[in-house]
């Protein structure tokens, strides 16, 4: 299956880090660290996504470099990314951000 980027938009999300940026793993046996086609590491947040019916879910975002984010900060995922995958009869959606911005400082750049 070949992986296409489907943009999410944010615009109408308030999202919260609730597990502060860590290196994202290939595998935990090992404890290899996955980086990306530049060969910088990958950096895996969770974050608290709410809608306007406060339905929330949680969702793991990955980015580099590692973003200045603190448990309990509203961010602003700029530039995000899902992507379908399935291996061995599962499947789901992977997350990824070009960047972080806080909530306060405008939700136009999230558009982008």
């Amino acid at each position: 299956m070949r992986a296409i980027p489907i943009p999410v938009d944010v615009t109408k999300l308030q999202i919260t880090c609730v597990k502060a940026p860590k290196p994202r793993l290939v595998s935990k046996d090992t404890g290899e660290i996955k980086r990306d086609k530049d060969g910088n590491v990958m950096y895996e947040l969770t974050l608290l996504f709410e809608d306007e019916s406060s339905r929330m879910e949680l969702v793991k975002v990955s980015t580099t470099p590692e973003p200045q984010i603190n448990v309990g900060d509203e961010v602003v995922p700029v530039g995000l990314l899902g992507y379908v995958w399935e291996t061995g009869g599962r499947w789901g959606i992977s997350y990824r951000a070009q960047a972080f911005i806080p909530a306060g400082a405008g939700r136009t750049a999230a558009g982008q």
